[in-house]
């Protein structure tokens, strides 16, 4: 049995105080077809999708990010998996 593994990232906001919360949980036990869940924030902003769904999404948002310019600092950064 593989238990659900997270990556996480924050996201600097403008006024350059705060940040947002950024994950993923991925659990390919779960009975239904949506095995990843993405989250934004707090509160309700998730999105559960399947794995083609979110290979879709993965490629949608790697074009139109990388047509902002180049990325930024705080992302060059490895996103290791963790247990929770």
């Amino acid at each position: 049995m593989t238990a659900p593994a997270f990556y996480r990232l924050r996201a600097p906001n403008p006024d350059g105080a705060t940040s947002t919360a950024v994950s993923v949980r991925v659990d390919p036990q779960r009975p239904d077809p949506y095995p990843i869940c993405l989250a934004v924030g707090g509160g309700r902003r998730r999105m559960h999708l399947t794995p083609d769904e979110a290979w879709a999404l993965w490629r949608c948002l790697s074009e139109a990010v990388a047509s902002l310019g180049e990325p930024p600092e705080h992302i060059r950064t490895r996103v290791a998996p963790a247990r929770r």
